[in-house]
């Protein structure tokens, strides 16, 4: 059975750091990619990160760029997502997404197959 499971969010002020973690089943951990994705309140679902299977190639949206890491843990099959110097605006439920085979994009929703329940992310000013 295919499963993601996040673990490590929760209430943090502003200027402070998190560390999420997504842990998988073997079938997705040797997918191609793993992303981290987050929503806030009546928005859409954003992509954070991406991080590739080797894990040399890390992707990351502008807003986030020099906050947080991506990263694997190949011994314990998990995705972590380092985020330091949070704000208010990185509040939202933060998913972690996997999929299986190869596909040139990453960013988007659409090019991921499998979703963690989401753990959220709040960050007070």
């Amino acid at each position: 059975q295919v499963q993601l499971v996040e673990s490590g969010g929760g209430l943090v002020q502003a200027g402070g750091s998190l560390r999420l973690s997504c842990a998988a089943s073997e079938r997705i951990f040797s997918g191609d990619m793993r992303g981290w994705f987050r929503q806030a309140p009546g928005k859409e679902r954003d992509f954070v990160a991406a991080i590739a299977r080797s894990g040399g190639n890390t992707y990351y949206a502008d807003s986030i760029k020099g906050r947080f890491t991506i990263s694997r843990d190949y011994a314990k099959n998990t995705v972590n997502l380092q985020m330091n110097s949070l704000k208010p605006e990185d509040t939202g439920v933060y998913y972690c997404a996997g999929r299986l085979g190869y596909r040139s994009s990453w960013s988007s929703p659409k090019d991921y197959d499998y979703w963690g329940q989401g753990t959220q992310v709040t960050v007070s000013s």
